[in-house]
């Protein structure tokens, strides 16, 4: 098989090698959960449940590096403080744990190239999505962190967090997902009440590809240390764009950079609401991350998942495709396209959680419903702009 043009440059959408290396690895005490639930080694309380999550912002890193070098614009960075705690965070509110949490980050640098301010920069990002989140009821307490310098090990800079929270069992969400069922697709674009700007629904997935395919050679000549060198050249920088030029869709314009580093956005509202009421009809929560629309296979057995009504995708994913004249199948195994939170249930409970989008005003439809699977196996149909395929397991 041909590898995709992700593939080939040293990333993987799916992250098989990593599910084999960790596959004799304990699930926890549920087997179904978005995220491994522990027991609480500190309680004696064999109710007491604790989440431990870590993730980094990914690439997009690298994107800011781009923009800030170009421009001289530190404030870019905060909105990597916001990728790389919401990886964490909208991951343990899919299994029920909406706080509070405590969170500490890990940021390794290059010092040469990454001096002090653009650390300050992402500390304040940092302090200002608690702000934001302590404003929707939700809590993170920042127990601080640890900064590297690495400059032999990192060739610009990564941004990540650990987050912690404790669960009782009974409030844990494990994902049942069944013949019968509706999906309820929520947006990842747009401005929500909680936002201050638009965002593009970009998320933190696929930013290698975004990068490379849209932006010009003229940032491998001017910055080569933002990209690996062992890449096939044609790959790298294989775009026409720079970060300050505008994208024009329907009628806007766009900022490329802003586009593609617009923060991503973050459900915790959402599902903090969400699990302060009655949950026994909805059986499945999946945050489109890696693997995006595919991901769902990872929690479900023998069913058929249809999704033949998907929101439209925003223009950031139109600008990507149409820069790096990948397939429509690819694009939604690297790309959530403006779906990045899934709900799976009785139309009664998803109704109910639609008036709760509409009023924190979060793009929702219902997408797609769930059948009965084919030899036991599990599969995504998707139909999206007159194209259908599938995903298996």
């Amino acid at each position: 098989m041909v590898p995709s043009r992700y593939e080939s440059r040293g990333v993987s959408s799916d992250k098989l090698d990593v599910q084999r290396a960790i596959r004799h690895l304990d699930k926890g005490l549920f087997k179904n959960t978005f995220c491994k639930v522990l027991q609480d080694p500190f309680s004696l309380n064999p109710e007491d449940a604790i989440i431990l999550h870590a993730d980094t912002a990914g690439t997009k890193t690298v994107l800011a590096y781009l923009y800030w070098r170009e421009t001289g614009d530190t404030s870019i960075w905060k909105g990597i403080a916001q990728d790389a705690l919401v990886m964490n965070t909208d991951d343990m509110a899919c299994s029920g744990a909406t706080g509070p949490y405590v969170i500490s980050n890990t940021i390794l640098r290059n010092k040469m190239l990454v001096p002090a301010e653009v650390l300050e920069a992402i500390i304040e990002g940092t302090v200002e999505f608690i702000d934001q989140m302590r404003a929707q009821g939700i809590i993170l307490h920042h127990a601080g962190g640890e900064t590297a310098d690495v400059g032999d090990v990192m060739r610009t800079i990564d941004v990540g967090f650990t987050a912690y929270t404790q669960i009782n069992t009974s409030r844990v969400f494990e994902n049942n997902i069944q013949p019968g069922d509706l999906i309820l697709g929520f947006g990842s674009f747009g401005q929500t009440i909680y936002e201050t700007t638009y965002n593009s629904g970009i998320g933190c997935n696929g930013l290698t590809s975004a990068r490379h395919d849209v932006l010009s050679a003229h940032y491998s000549e001017t910055y080569p240390e933002s990209f690996d060198p062992s890449i096939e050249p044609s790959l790298v920088y294989s775009g026409k764009y720079r970060l300050n030029e505008w994208f024009e869709s329907s009628g806007q314009s766009y900022e490329i950079g802003q586009l593609l580093l617009s923060p991503t956005r973050t459900f915790l509202p959402l599902l903090h609401e969400v699990f302060s009421q009655d949950t026994s009809g909805v059986h499945g929560i999946i945050h489109n991350t890696g693997g995006a629309h595919s991901k769902v296979l990872k929690f479900t057995e023998g069913v058929t998942v249809v999704k033949d009504n998907l929101l439209p995708p925003p223009p950031v994913f139109k600008l990507i495709q149409e820069c790096s004249g990948a397939s429509q199948e690819e694009m939604f195994k690297v790309f959530n396209m403006g779906t990045r939170l899934e709900m799976y249930g009785t139309r009664e409970s998803l109704l109910q959680i639609s008036e709760i989008a509409n009023r924190l005003n979060i793009p929702n439809q219902f997408i797609g419903r769930v059948e009965s699977g084919k030899d036991g196996k599990a599969t995504v149909q998707i139909t999206a702009q007159n194209h259908s395929w599938e995903y298996h397991t």
